[in-house]
């Protein structure tokens, strides 16, 4: 294979740029038809989500993964190189989509004719505008039979302030006016601002693990030169490598004799542990220390969720799955965890619902793992007041994660809960009943805005333990799959908080103990109470199943003992023989009730702590 050479390419004809956009308005679509464009890939019929590698990706038709490519361009006799990004566009993936900008100097803005700008458009260009990017704005799917594009024009001037004579109408799956793109992202979009001639200073915006090779890290060059043979060193670990190869993707990797400064490729230098690769690292050339890069602000986890292995035996294969596998997505955080009826597991803390549902899909395919996972909760604080529990925490703010760990009330001058500001975006005639919804969800509205004639954005502040399980769902079926959401963090606020614990027949059982609002403990309670009266098996004395906060008891469910019909060798006779029996039986079942303690098998605890898709 032919190494390239990119000196051919200064730092004048290089243009970073991503694609932003709310899911499904076409961002890996227009990808391919760049690339099919410049040449970097053959135009066949075959090319659908070129950059979607993974099979995740695939079957889910989402991209979970920044992609990069680079794209050579020919435009007025020049040769550029064009380093594109193509970025998720769900939620639980805008810390993707933060990190791939800091890689770049521009963006295209991509909404669908057809929906208009969604919650996420408006997300995503305010990371964009915030970052002082350059802004392309491309509407795209005007070939579609209800595409609007003059509405979607006002829709972008009316919330960005971006004139509509700069808005560029393509259709990416049939390549119209898709050239037009690439002649603004070279126009538009100011080159990088570095030098060939500075020490080497590259910023790892992304990393995966290959078995032959260890870490490949994807690097953007912000100053100097790298190549094979070169002596670096990691700002973050201080650790030293020598580089074994370097190029570019062109999708696929494409090995060059040299990357220079302002281009984005990838390096391969030997890095054996996972942990080597830290996204956000600087590397630098051990004889020219160099200030490193302002990294990224790590993910703040939102939701966190128990992993099990399904046999105990699995422990250790799933230890290193895991590992691999948070590499790639570095935005999961996993503690180690136990539980005593699952035994030795994990507590992982996701970006989200999807993030969740994603990485156990990926363990499954990628690693053939199977899990148990845990219903997701959200990390809550609590501000001590008893002076021995901040002596023994050492802070008086703790995270509590584990309702095990949840502080008894006398000793807590108050709990804290997240939350996180909401952005709903939908057709005016749904307005009523999400409103409704909202509200059954203890969120408070912050703003409404109409953005035309027939869309609403609305503003709410959220608890997340409200919106985590169900509210997207809910909102999605409320609106007929028309409302967009998006939200984002901000910060805590004091709640009354309890600890609801479920006892078997006065005992409490430790793992199904949760951390749950007052207002909220009455219902709750009682699901999980007709839960386990479903899933344990039935004894030969009676269970009382209850759910407490403290030492009130509010729901209850009875699980009838299994009895022997005593009565049957009577016909006839007087009714206090059969009395004498009848009492005899209820006095030996209440004996044994004493001696007897509820043994709850390992099946009904993940049928219960599973997220149960009907309920």
């Amino acid at each position: 294979q032919e190494k390239l050479d990119m000196s051919t390419y200064p730092v004048e004809s290089i243009r970073n740029f991503s694609i932003i956009a709310h899911v499904d308005h076409g961002k890996s679509t227009l990808a391919d038809r760049l690339l099919e464009i410049t040449g970097t890939i053959s135009k066949t019929d075959r090319n659908k989500q070129v950059l979607d590698k993974l099979q995740v990706e695939r079957e889910r038709g989402i991209t979970v993964k920044a992609q990069s490519a680079s794209l050579f361009y020919n435009h007025e006799g020049i040769n550029y190189l064009l380093n594109l990004i193509d970025t998720p566009g769900h939620v639980d993936f805008s810390y993707e989509v933060s990190r791939s900008l800091s890689a770049c100097q521009g963006v295209i803005l991509v909404v669908d004719a057809n929906e208009g700008i969604q919650a996420q458009t408006v997300a995503n260009f305010y990371l964009a505008f915030e970052a002082q990017l350059s802004i392309i704005p491309v509407i795209n799917k005007i070939d579609l039979k209800n595409a609007d594009p003059e509405r979607v024009e006002k829709q972008i001037e009316k919330l960005f302030d971006i004139p509509t004579d700069e808005c560029i109408r393509i259709s990416a799956k049939q390549g119209t006016n898709v050239e037009k793109v690439l002649q603004q992202v070279i126009e538009k979009i100011p080159p990088p601002q570095c030098n060939t001639a500075d020490p080497l200073k590259a910023l790892v915006f992304d990393s995966t693990f290959d078995h032959y090779r260890g870490v490949v890290a994807n690097i953007a060059l912000f100053g100097g030169e790298i190549a094979k043979g070169h002596k670096i060193v990691s700002a973050h670990t201080k650790k030293r490598y020598e580089v074994n190869e370097v190029g570019i993707l062109t999708p696929d990797e494409q090995p060059t004799h040299k990357l220079y400064a302002g281009q984005v490729g990838y390096l391969i230098a030997g890095m054996k542990e996972v942990a080597e690769a830290q996204i956000g690292d600087t590397l630098f050339l051990c004889k020219q220390p160099v200030e490193p890069l302002p990294g990224f602000k790590s993910a703040k986890p939102m939701v966190f969720a128990g992993m099990y292995p399904i046999d105990q035996t699995e422990y250790n294969n799933l230890k290193s799955a895991l590992e691999r596998l948070t590499l790639n997505d570095s935005s999961v955080t996993v503690h180690r965890d136990s539980s005593l009826a699952l035994g030795a597991g994990w507590r992982l803390g996701f970006l989200g619902l999807l993030h969740m549902e994603v990485f156990n899909q990926r363990l499954e395919q990628e690693y053939d793992m199977s899990v148990i996972l845990t219903a997701p909760t959200v990390p809550y604080k609590a501000v001590l007041s008893s002076a021995k529990l901040i002596k023994e925490y050492g802070k008086d703010q703790i995270t509590i994660i584990n309702p095990a760990q949840f502080p008894d009330k006398l000793s807590v001058s108050e709990y804290l809960e997240p939350t996180v500001l909401g952005t709903i975006v939908t057709p005016h005639e749904y307005i009523g009943k999400i409103i409704t919804l909202c509200q059954d969800r203890r969120a408070v509205q912050k703003d409404m805005l109409y953005i035309d004639e027939n869309r609403v954005m609305l503003k709410y502040l959220f608890p997340l333990n409200e919106i985590v399980v169900d509210f997207y769902d809910a909102l999605k079926s409320l609106s007929s799959g028309y409302a967009s959401f998006d939200y984002e963090d901000a910060g805590y606020q004091s709640a009354d908080l309890i600890k609801m614990d479920i006892l078997l027949n006065g005992n409490p059982v430790e793992e199904l103990a949760t951390i749950i609002h007052n207002d909220k403990a009455h219902a709750a309670g009682k699901l999980l109470c007709e839960r386990l009266k479903e899933t344990i098996p039935r004894q030969l004395f009676e269970i009382a199943i209850q759910a407490a906060i403290g030492k009130k008891i509010i729901a209850r469910e009875t699980l009838k003992a299994y009895r022997k019909n005593v009565v049957a060798k009577c016909y006839g006779g007087d009714i206090t023989r059969r009395m004498k029996l009848l009492k005899r039986q209820a006095e030996s079942k209440r004996l044994m009730r004493k001696i007897g303690n509820v043994e709850v098998p390992r099946d009904a605890f993940i049928r219960v702590l599973k997220r149960e898709p009907d309920k």
